[in-house]
């Protein structure tokens, strides 16, 4: 039960953050507008819902849903699957799709999400990593936090085939990019090589602006179905859209040369994909009203938060600086407690598969893993900072929050 002390700072928050949440919704009006004209000018239909099987060639839903999302990110080509099994696979798909043995990838974020450092192979080694199939890696660090333009300029070179920019916080308290930090930092790369790859990982940041990495100068960019994207509603699958070569080679390396985009049963999914992108800008809006919520909370309770509650947005991640395993784990707790889902369970630090430290997550999801549903996790590492995602209604993510600010 949510003590007094916490509602009476409720409402005290929720006044000082209220123009915050008028923006939010203001950037979903957009958004569905945006995805609204392209559904009528490409005329959805309900025949493009029927289900398909096999090796479902022809499948005029799993078409159309390329090209609208061609259409919404304002790009030549695009690559929908239900079989891409997360971000990290969307991802690793366009890498492996386009880079060569001796070919040159940089990171010009910092270090990348925990998981595609296991894919490049540079901090956890893996089998079947880019390394291991000859390619070469570097990265320009941070600089205080933020992106040092003029170090890219000095680290990107003629032989770059490939500029990888993370457009998300990942585990760090770093600011996640905004459309015009990726508009300068592509800019920056292709002046000094017009020919370098500028690759978006854009995992968490869909329609959380009006604009998307695309129409700003990047050529290709990869993320989830069950993040903003899919409004809850996308079971599974992951999403790339960009230039029509890099999209054609990325589906290569998904099904097989040859047959690159032709394949790919949608079996009972389609309506769940359609309708989740139509429901997605308003379900973001959710997740940005969440975070800007949590961080007013936490902010005032003394904890260290990125972003700030009055801080512009370009994720759906609120960072929360905890400094003791034992309220990182009581957090987590609370949030699972007043899930929907598995409410009964308690989350443990375990062991994941691409994550060099323990990880603990609380996930009462409908789909399993969903981070556009009110999602925390972290890793078991200093300085103990929980990382909370997420939420379809805000109603749902402010009680679950203050519970959470009780439980630490």
């Amino acid at each position: 039960m949510v003590t007094e002390k916490f509602l009476k700072l409720k409402k005290k928050i929720l006044g000082e953050v209220a123009e915050n949440f008028s923006r939010a919704e203001e950037i979903s009006e957009i958004n569905t507008l945006k995805i609204l004209n392209a559904m009528c000018a490409l005329k959805v239909s309900d025949a493009h819902f029927k289900t398909s099987t096999g090796y479902a060639y022809g499948d005029i839903g799993r078409e159309k849903l390329d090209e609208l999302f061609a259409e919404i990110f304002k790009a030549e080509a695009a690559l929908v699957r239900t079989q891409f099994v997360s971000g990290t696979h969307a991802l690793a798909t366009v890498l492996f799709g386009i880079l060569r043995p001796n070919d040159e990838l940089i990171s010009v974020t910092g270090e990348p999400y925990d998981t595609m450092q296991t894919v490049i192979g540079w901090k956890n080694p893996a089998r079947g990593s880019l390394k291991e199939f000859g390619v070469n890696y570097k990265e320009v660090a941070l600089q205080n936090g933020k992106v040092d333009l003029a170090a890219i300029k000095n680290s990107v070179t003629t032989k770059t085939k490939i500029a990888l920019i993370q457009r998300s916080r990942g585990y760090s308290m770093r600011a996640p990019l905004t459309i015009s930090d990726i508009e300068k930092i592509c800019a920056t790369v292709k002046n000094v090589n017009p020919n370098c790859i500028t690759f978006i990982d854009n995992c968490y940041g869909e329609f959380v602006e009006t604009r998307e990495p695309v129409e700003v100068g990047a050529d290709i960019v990869a993320g989830s179905l069950i993040k903003n994207i899919g409004g809850g509603l996308a079971p599974t699958g992951g999403y790339i859209c960009g230039k029509s070569e890099l999209v054609e080679l990325s589906s290569y390396r998904l099904t097989a040369p040859g047959m690159g985009n032709e394949l790919g049963a949608s079996l009972g999914t389609p309506r769940l994909l359609y309708q989740g992108l139509f429901l997605a800008p308003h379900v973001t809006a959710q997740a940005v009203k969440a975070a800007i919520f949590a961080a007013g909370i936490f902010s005032s309770l003394g904890y260290k938060t990125s972003p700030l509650p009055n801080e512009p947005r370009s994720d759906i991640i609120q960072a929360i600086e905890l400094k003791s395993a034992d309220k990182l784990i009581k957090f987590c707790r609370a949030v699972q407690e007043f899930s929907p889902v598995d409410s009964f369970a308690a989350p443990e630090p375990a062991e994941m598969p691409g994550y060099a430290d323990k990880v603990i997550m609380a996930a009462g999801t409908f789909v399993q893993g969903a981070s556009i549903e009110l999602s925390a996790d972290a890793p078991l590492r200093e300085p103990y900072t929980v990382f909370l995602q997420g939420g379809l209604t805000f109603e749902h993510a402010a009680i679950a929050i203050l519970h959470a600010a009780q439980a630490v």
